[in-house]
Parts: structure tokens; sequence; C-alpha cells
């Protein structure tokens, strides 16, 4: 879909004296916070900005005092992807932002493999013209993304103003995430932060690795809600970084691997001497991994509200971490949230 869906407009403001010498596109930021920085470099760049009647393309522009700056605002167009009507579990949802329950098997973005059926075609049927448009295209604003086969929640812009406040959020790592999390064996010690870079692994370029060079830092902190035996452990998980497959690679990389990922840990190479035969079938038959994003909180990009949202692992994880009772549990510490 191409055809607009706005009108074009235009924004007038007048230079204060309070910012004589300041940035064109920062002082612009500040004074139309409902268009991120980010867009309005671009529209400097592409000249949809006159100072007295001049275009000025130059975002580092110096502005002097009694300027007045001409902001020209095109249509805001539709999103390429379809809008597909999908069962959507919403937490909460304003003018500014949804927060939804993403479930296992729904992939958030189109791309190669995935051209439709993403949580983004969900999203563009269900907010219709509720989405005031992202860099200038009548699409959500995807700010952090969750595996195809994780679970849990997510938070997604739908204006401007909200993703830049959400995205510097994001990059300041103030953002409260909290994931269960079911692992191979019993992690020593019980509770511990794990530092390590994570990057494209050199020897499979579809997975992730911590490497010791050309990749991103990042840092988990896990600990142990519960014990059952030696062959499992529920974790809790708080992300300060949030790079891709983070926890996977992370507990992977100190010998506990997620239960069900195929890709960082297999399910068939564990032992399962002294376990129920039922349990082991669980154990060995679980088809992801068991992983969910259970908590979320944020500052409100707009309102400044503190929020926070607590979800409840979907049946799969329940059936298993109650197939895991069968083994003797060990140990039963309080909940990492109250830690």
């Amino acid at each position: 879909m191409t055809a607009s869906a706005s009108r074009p407009t235009d924004k007038t403001v007048s230079v204060p004296s309070t910012a004589v010498g300041a940035r064109l596109d920062k002082w612009l930021a500040e004074a139309l916070p409902e268009v991120s920085r980010s867009r309005l470099k671009t529209l400097i760049e592409t000249g949809a900005v006159k100072i007295a009647g001049t275009v000025q393309q130059d975002p580092a522009y110096r502005l002097r005092a009694g300027q007045s700056v001409r902001l020209s605002l095109p249509a805001t167009v539709d999103a390429t992807p379809a809008a597909q009507v999908m069962d959507l579990d919403i937490v909460f949802e304003d003018a500014q932002l949804i927060v939804l329950n993403k479930p296992v098997g729904l992939v958030v973005h189109p791309a190669p493999g995935n051209l439709d059926k993403t949580l983004v075609n969900a999203l563009l049927a269900h907010c219709g013209d509720s989405l005031a448009g992202i860099g200038g295209v009548r699409r959500p604003g995807i700010v952090h993304r969750i595996d195809k086969d994780t679970s849990g929640l997510l938070v997604v812009a739908k204006t401007d103003a909200a993703h830049a406040g959400l995205s510097t959020q994001f990059a300041a790592h103030s953002v409260e995430r909290t994931y269960d999390a079911l692992v191979w064996g019993t992690p020593h010690p019980a509770m511990n932060q794990i530092v390590g870079a994570i990057g494209r692994s050199r020897h499979n370029r579809k997975k992730m690795a911590i490497v010791r060079s050309g990749g991103k830092a990042a840092e988990t902190g896990y600990r142990t809600a519960a014990n059952f035996g030696t062959v499992a452990t529920h974790v809790r998980c708080r992300l300060k970084t949030g790079r891709t497959h983070q926890i996977r690679v992370h507990m992977a990389s100190i010998g506990h691997p997620l239960i069900g990922d195929a890709t960082y840990g297999s399910n068939r190479r564990r032992s399962m001497r002294g376990v129920p035969k039922d349990v082991a079938a669980a154990l060995k038959s679980f088809p992801r991994q068991a992983l969910h994003a259970t908590t979320l909180g944020f500052i409100h990009p707009t309102t400044g509200e503190a929020m926070k949202f607590d979800s409840s692992p979907p049946e799969d994880f329940l059936n298993l971490l109650e197939a895991l009772e069968g083994v003797e549990e060990i140990d039963d510490l309080e909940a990492f949230e109250d830690a």
C-alpha cells in the first residue's frame, strides 16, 4: 500500500533568545517533541526545513536570534505490510503505545521466510487510524523484539514521540525486563551475573555467541527459583542489556542451556538417569526454548508515569513446570522479583 493516509502539514516556530547558538535538529526536537530527532534530521537533510524562507539542509546549523523556522511534514503514508486481523492479548493500550502478550510461534516483524502473519501485520489491523506514524509511515514502532518461540510481554510505540522516548530508555538499559526460564542442570552459584559480549558466531552465522571482539556488551542476571533434582532448574533472569538471543547464549555459556533450545542446547543429549519416565518424556519432547518474558517496566514516554506489567507463562511452560515437580525438589528460593 502506498496511498497517502493524511495531508501534509506545516509547523512554524520562532527561535527564542534561549535557543541562540543551538543546533537546528536538537532545538527542533525540543520544540516539537511529537517528532523524533532522527526523523527531524532526515527532514532537514531532504529540504523540508526553511529558515527565513531559505531551505536549510544542515542539521548542525546554529540558530540566530529572531529567526523563524518552518517545517513541512509530508503526508503520513500507509505501511507496506498488509494489515491482517489476528487475535491479540492486549495488556494495556492508549494513544501513545500498546503492551501485549506475544504468543509462542508469532514472529514480530516481517522478514524473508515470514513475510506476513506477523505481529506487525496484526497491529496494523488492530490499531488502524490510531497509528500516528513512525518516521512518516503509518506503522507500529518496534523498539524491542522477542524470539518467535519465546512468549511474553512487548511494548510497541504508536507515535513518533513514544518511539523516541521508549528507544531512549532501551538504549539507556533502564527498562525492567524479567524472564522465566527452565534450564538443564543446576547452575552454581544459585545467583550470579553473566557478562560477555555477544556477536555472530564465527562457526555458524545463524547463531549468536560470546565473542572477544566485534560484539556488543551484554549482561544477564539470574537467580534460582527452584531446583528439580540435578536435572533441571527454574531460573528468573533480568536483562541489563537486550542482545539477540542474550539469555539463551548466556545460560548456554555457563553450561546450562534452556530446555527445548534446539540452537544452543539439545534435549536428546541430556542424561535422564533417575528421572521418572513421564518427566523424561516431557523434557525430551518440549518443542521450544522454555523462556517467557514475565515482567516489563518502563516510564511512559509522554506522561512520565512509571508503568509495570506482569504476565504468567503460557500453558506449555506451566505444564512442564508441573511435570518437573515429579523430580525431588531440593531447593525453593524466594521469587526473583522480590529479591
